[in-house]
Formats: C-alpha cells, sequence, structure tokens
C-alpha cells in the first residue's frame, strides 16, 4: 500500500512541476508581450497561449493541491464530530469528489479524443487543442487517485 501512495503522491508532484513549468512560461510570456507591445511588436497568439497555459497550469496542479490539502477548508463543523461521524463524513466526501473527477476526467478525455479525430486547433496559431484536454482530464483521474489515498488514510487512522 506505501507503494501505492508513493506512486500516486509522485504523480501528483510531476504534474504540479508541469504545472509550475507552465505558469513560469505563462508569466515569461505575458511579460514580453507587453514590453515588446510597448516598442509596436507584440507577441502575436499570446492570448491563445496563455489561455491554453492557464488550463495547464490550474488542471495539472489539482492533484498535489489535493494531496498536500492545499485548498480552502472549513472544518470549524466537522472539528466538532466525534471521530467516527468526523471519519464517516470525510470518506463521504472524498467519495462525492471522487465521482465528480471520475465523470470530468472520463469526458474530458472523451472530449479530447473528438478534438483530435476532428483536428480542432486555435485560430492564430493552429496550437491543436487536445493535447490540453487530455492532460487536464487525466490530471482529474490522477485527482481520483488522491481521493483513494485519502480514503485509504482515513482508515488506517493517519488523515488527520
Amino acid at each position: 500500500m506505501k507503494s501505492f501512495l508513493a506512486a500516486v503522491k509522485g504523480a501528483s508532484r510531476a504534474l504540479a512541476a508541469v504545472a509550475g513549468a507552465a505558469l513560469a512560461l505563462l508569466m515569461l510570456l505575458t511579460i514580453a508581450d507587453v514590453v515588446l507591445r510597448m516598442l509596436g511588436r507584440p507577441i502575436v497568439g499570446t492570448y491563445e497561449l496563455v489561455a491554453l497555459g492557464g488550463a495547464i497550469a490550474i488542471g495539472l496542479s489539482l492533484p498535489l493541491t489535493s494531496w498536500v490539502r492545499g485548498h480552502i477548508y472549513v472544518d470549524s463543523f466537522v472539528a466538532r464530530l466525534p471521530p467516527v461521524p468526523r471519519a464517516v463524513f470525510n470518506v463521504a466526501t472524498r467519495l462525492l469528489v471522487l465521482a465528480l473527477f471520475l465523470l470530468l476526467g472520463w469526458n474530458l478525455v472523451k472530449y479530447g479524443l473528438d478534438l483530435r479525430r476532428a483536428g480542432e486547433v486555435t485560430p492564430t496559431l493552429r496550437v491543436p487543442f487536445f493535447p490540453v484536454a487530455l492532460g487536464v482530464g487525466g490530471s482529474c483521474l490522477i485527482e481520483c487517485l488522491v481521493m483513494v489515498t485519502d480514503i485509504v488514510k482515513i482508515f488506517r487512522k493517519e488523515y488527520e
């Protein structure tokens, strides 16, 4: 079980590294575009690249954010519950999140394959859309594994 947990954590970290690199490139691209725009030479397709990069940065950072519980978490009600009802509540919410991201990931992968089949590209730079949809869909499926690891940690009493 420890190897499964380590594999999910490693995959989450790898996706977060790609998300971080995308975010850094977005910042550099935006700065370069602003400077060059002042000189009358804007970078063509910046809007498209920022949109695609933003999807990559946000989508691929989800699993690690959930792993480290870096999202907003309001626990004033849950903290007052006794241990067993708290565990039941935590498992129930993880199952709901698992179902949501399973549907989201599955549909994004299907959508990405449809985009690939159709040959959909951005209007200016002609960058294909499908890798972004497939990447974010895959990240959603990794998020499902993070929820499974949370449930395992809850049952092992290692969650909180």
